[in-house]
């Protein structure tokens, strides 16, 4: 019987240059879609799937995330004093509980790959989720749940997949399909950014997974690929040749909110999906006379 999966793993080192200046001194992982941050987006997702540790992988520059999931007594004394009791509700509904969250170091910009090595020794020898906190998922339930699902059933490596036009495979690593159903089949190989003549599929990576923990020996000892960066996705083609891994087409829509369209589509939907400001937002949108714009 396959070992349940209790920790996820947060790669929040990046610099995030595609949204200087806002990123100068604000990690991305903390730009809010609405009033919410990204990353608490996607330790909300974690923790609808079943997951009680949360290990962040940061570089410099990132306490605010560790001051994000820790108590702040001040504002929560002055939201009490002021009788501002659903806001503090939420507050501490957000946290994790006292010692489920840990912050490792990656010191150095050397890939996604080496930046899940580095949360080898908290995670230990245990499956564990991995979620990519730039990829934003709207859907119900949370796309990690859908994996979760999935591996009941099978065990192994779970990998969430996104179709995506033709045309725009050569920008993603893009996994070959093999039998089963969408809510889970079996992986047969991939492949990161392959031309598009050479892709086996449509299908993409979509920044979601769940990795049996001798993905960390493998790679230890991983020669730097594209970019001189050490590449999971390198890593994860050699367990392949030992490991099963399965597909999950998931239900629901996604943001790459590591794009400024990306994260500006995403504050515009989830800002209609909020019934206390849809009204005031639309009466607003209405204003600016859009289609003079279109």
């Amino acid at each position: 019987m396959q070992k349940r999966v209790r920790t996820a793993v947060f790669p929040v080192a990046g610099l995030g240059t595609r949204f200087l200046p806002a990123t100068k001194a604000l990690p991305k992982e903390m730009l809010t879609v609405v009033d919410r941050p990204l990353i608490q987006y996607a330790v909300d997702e974690a923790r609808e799937a079943g997951i009680e540790h949360f290990v962040f992988v940061t570089g410099r520059n990132k306490g605010v995330i560790e001051d994000h999931f820790d108590r702040q007594f001040e504002l929560e004394t002055t939201l009490e004093l002021r009788g501002k009791t659903a806001a503090l509700k939420a507050l501490r509904q957000d946290l994790p509980s006292a010692g489920r969250t840990s912050f490792t170091r990656q010191q150095e910009p050397l890939g996604l790959g080496h930046a899940v090595w580095c949360a080898r020794d908290i995670v230990g020898n245990n499956p564990f989720a991995l979620l990519l906190p730039d990829m934003l998922f709207k859907g119900e339930p949370g796309v990690l749940k859908q994996m979760m699902d999935a591996y009941e059933e099978t065990g192994g490596n779970i990998i969430a997949v996104e179709e995506v036009p033709e045309s725009e495979v050569s920008s993603y690593g893009v996994i070959k399909r093999g039998e089963g159903p969408d809510n889970g089949f079996r992986l047969t190989g991939m492949v990161e950014k392959p031309k598009r003549e050479d892709a086996p599929s449509n299908l993409i990576i979509s920044g979601r997974y769940i990795l049996q923990p001798e993905i960390f020996n493998l790679l230890a000892d991983q020669p730097r690929g594209a970019g001189g960066e050490i590449q999971l996705t390198d890593g994860m083609q050699t367990l392949m040749h030992t490991q099963e891994f399965t597909g999950v087409k998931y239900q629901g829509k996604s943001f790459d909110c590591g794009s400024k369209i990306g994260f500006l589509t995403a504050n515009v939907v989830y800002a209609l999906d909020r019934d206390d400001i849809r009204e005031g937002f639309l009466k607003e949108l209405r204003k600016l006379d859009l289609d003079e714009q279109l």
